[in-house]
């Protein structure tokens, strides 16, 4: 394996713009109370910081570099320094693809949130016609091509790039497993909208494949479960999204 030298420019994968993702989640954020307490971790260049403490918002900015004197430097893939059930709600917009650790990440922002609290994840969707499509042409999902991956020593502390892959199915288990429940799905723009026939024709031919997958045999066992979770795989925004959008209701102590 390739070893990049620590001295190696960092390959920042923030981005000044306000994005359409930030912008749909601050309209979920605007969807509960007023003045939440309010993670928002990686914080990036701190545009959606600011954007929520327009709103607002009493806003903890976390990020591995500190772009800015009020940040708390956090390394995603260790315990977070903060206190249980510090926060109304944790947002995660395009960070836990980053992460060697994902499931620890999970975990620790269910943690940090109180009961009835919301956290917030936002990451590629890798679960899209278009990203299902490069992954049968290329063994690659959208955004998690091999060129954009930095091979770092266990020790350097710096972005690796897309390395963790995280599907609709396994955030939601990790989610359950810690105390938290889906409440809604959501997605930006759609990506390569101009393949939709081939998408609509792809889902018209999957329809009886994907019935005996959720609905038949021992799936029978979890019915209302399964149902819940067939109309999310096949809800617009996870079919059609460039990233995928999650909101999380921490229901209970893990």
């Amino acid at each position: 394996m390739t070893v990049v030298d620590a001295s190696e420019p960092l390959v920042f994968s923030g981005t000044l713009d306000y994005t359409g993702y930030m912008a749909l989640v601050r309209d979920i954020v605007a969807s509960g109370e007023p003045a939440q307490r309010i993670l928002d971790m990686p914080a990036g260049e701190g545009q959606f910081t600011a954007a929520l403490r327009e709103s607002g918002h009493d806003v903890t900015p976390a990020d591995l570099n500190c772009r800015r004197d009020d940040y708390v430097r956090v390394d995603m893939n260790e315990p977070l320094p903060f206190a249980d059930e510090a926060f109304d709600t944790a947002i995660c917009l395009e960070g836990i693809e980053h992460l060697i650790d994902p499931v620890q990440l999970v975990r620790e922002l269910i943690r940090v949130v109180r009961p009835g609290g919301r956290v917030i994840l936002s990451t590629p969707n890798v679960g899209s016609y278009y990203s299902r499509l490069q992954y049968l042409f290329t063994g690659t999902f959208f955004q998690f091509a091999p060129g954009g991956v930095r091979d770092l020593r266990p020790e350097v502390d710096e972005d690796r790039g897309h390395i963790a892959p995280m599907p609709y199915l396994r955030l939601r288990t990790l989610a359950e497993y810690h105390g938290a429940r889906v409440v809604s799905v959501h997605g930006d723009k759609y990506k390569r909208k101009i393949l939709m026939p081939l998408y609509l024709l792809v889902h018209a031919l999957g329809r009886w494949w994907s019935s005996r997958v959720f609905f038949h045999g021992a799936a029978r066992r979890f019915e209302e479960r399964n149902r819940e979770i067939h109309r999310h795989v096949n809800s617009a925004p996870l079919l059609f999204s460039r990233s995928l959008v999650l909101v999380f209701q921490k229901e209970r102590e893990a």
